[in-house]
């Protein structure tokens, strides 16, 4: 747990993910076209990805990935996140967190 709230801290826009999840890459590619530039952590690729992923289970993430992280806190998966992107939240969100200023 301690892991992931290191790694989620680290950068404005934190991203968990699999580098085989559609989802995920769709997450990954509106961050990016906001100009967010997450930080991603592909659970399959690093090391202790498992070990992450349990941590994210144990934090309500259902499906673990992907995992969204702003300013620190969790704000869910892509259905969080798209409900806020429809709610016109996110990118508030996102410049209160410093990940983008325009």
């Amino acid at each position: 747990m301690e892991r992931v709230t290191n790694l989620a801290s680290e950068r404005p826009v934190v991203i968990f993910s699999r580098s085989t999840c559609p989802i995920s890459h769709a997450i990954r590619t509106l961050f990016n076209n906001f100009g967010a530039n997450p930080a991603v952590y592909e659970l399959d690729q690093i090391e202790k990805g498992v070990d992450i992923e349990q941590a994210l289970l144990s934090l309500g993430c259902s499906p673990s990935v992907p995992a969204v992280f702003i300013g620190g806190e969790l704000v869910g998966g892509s259905n969080e996140v798209m409900s806020l992107h429809l709610q016109r939240s996110l990118i508030p969100m996102l410049r209160r967190a410093g990940a983008i200023w325009v």
